[in-house]
């Protein structure tokens, strides 16, 4: 299993709109402990790692880009709404960035919010990961 991977979830359209179904055990065998969404993004976000995170970004809606550190190299991403996601295995280092004014983009975590568990400097995090 590798650290990132694009996914593609399944999609229903017709003349009453689009349903994007998530089966949770299709793509992980962990624990859902929190989820987020982020709306109205005006300025970059994440510029952070958080330790022991498993997670799943979900493009809902508009196109967002997205790069995300493996603790070897920069992995980049465009996602496009409904249904185009990224599977994090492993703990990233992570940056979003030119959301679309209608992006809506989804975060299911394998940990709850802690501040101390996460890292904002991308050295201090290659340094976490090699150990």
């Amino acid at each position: 299993m590798s650290k990132l991977e694009r996914i593609k979830l399944k999609s229903f359209s017709d003349e009453r709109g689009t349903l994007t179904p998530f089966e949770v055990e299709d793509y992980i065998d962990w624990p859902v402990k929190r989820i987020y969404y982020l709306t109205d993004v005006s300025l970059p976000r994440g510029g952070h790692a958080v330790k022991h995170e498993k997670k799943i970004y979900i493009c809902q809606k508009g196109t967002v880009k997205a790069r995300l550190h493996d603790g070897e190299k920069w992995n980049e991403f465009e996602l496009n709404g409904p249904d185009d996601a990224i599977l994090m295995n492993d703990m990233c280092f992570r940056d979003f960035y030119e959301f679309s004014p209608d992006a809506v983009l989804l975060a299911i975590s394998s940990v709850k919010y802690v501040p101390e568990d996460y890292i904002y400097d991308l050295d201090e995090f290659i340094e976490y990961v090699s150990k």
